[in-house]
């Protein structure tokens, strides 16, 4: 397992305050920026692009890691990586051509990694991990923020963390496993000890006054799952 990474998704962030929001939730603790892109196509939601990404980049150092839940994907994939993005995924059911798409990820420069809907196989990992940098598991329908989270995801986690650690014993390469959807401070624990080791939350994080306590809260949640003591 890597070092656990806590990435608040700005789609639940003040946007008329986005660059603040962003350098808020890192100074509060937290590793990453996550980036969600919806093109009200591949899901029923219109969000933020390429060039509020190159507007808020600026702002911080931090990984900026996006989601793509656009289709098609590769045109896009260009443009991000322009604005300053540091890890793409998307979904393989919005290219025709996944391991093409990945090797364009990567002949930029950035990480790459696939995003798994709630029904979609973990199968089509196994032609393409040499590939990826990350996993990322939805566990709740993409489209919208602030959905409960789907109880089910737990045993699809554990299946990819199979997977992943068999990958790292044949090839010595260890690939992320990410989550997004429904994380919160009562569930992390457990979305921890079934093998996750990079967190997304929105409305958990800037829904909450205090930032910190919540990411803290987070971390301690892990840690217990991990049979870790964090120092205070």
């Amino acid at each position: 397992m890597q070092p656990a990474v806590i990435a608040p998704s700005i789609l639940s962030a003040d946007f008329a305050r986005l660059g603040e929001e962003v350098q808020a939730v890192i100074s509060a603790g937290a590793d990453w920026i996550h980036y969600d892109v919806m093109d009200n196509h591949y899901v029923p939601n219109l969000t933020i692009g390429p060039l509020v990404l190159k507007s808020i980049r600026p702002w911080t150092k931090a990984t900026i890691d996006v989601h793509l839940m656009v289709s098609p994907v590769d045109a896009m994939i260009e443009s991000f990586a322009e604005a300053g993005a540091d890890c793409i995924t998307f979904h393989p059911e919005a290219t025709l051509h996944v391991d093409r798409s990945l090797e364009l990820i990567r002949s930029k420069g950035l990480k790459a990694g696939l995003v798994l809907n709630p029904a979609t196989s973990p199968d089509v990992l196994d032609w393409v991990m040499d590939k990826l940098d990350m996993v990322l598991i939805m566990s709740i329908n993409p489209g919208f923020a602030g959905q409960p989270f789907i109880a089910s995801t737990l045993d699809k986690i554990r299946v990819v963390r199979s997977k992943l650690d068999r990958f790292e014993d044949r090839s010595g390469r260890s690939i992320r496993l990410e989550i997004d959807g429904g994380v919160k401070t009562d569930n992390i624990g457990a979305i921890a000890a079934a093998g996750v080791d990079t967190f997304v939350a929105g409305s958990a994080i800037y829904g909450a006054k205090d930032y910190q306590a919540v990411i803290s809260e987070m971390r301690r949640e892990i840690a217990r799952a991990h049979g870790e003591i964090l120092q205070a």
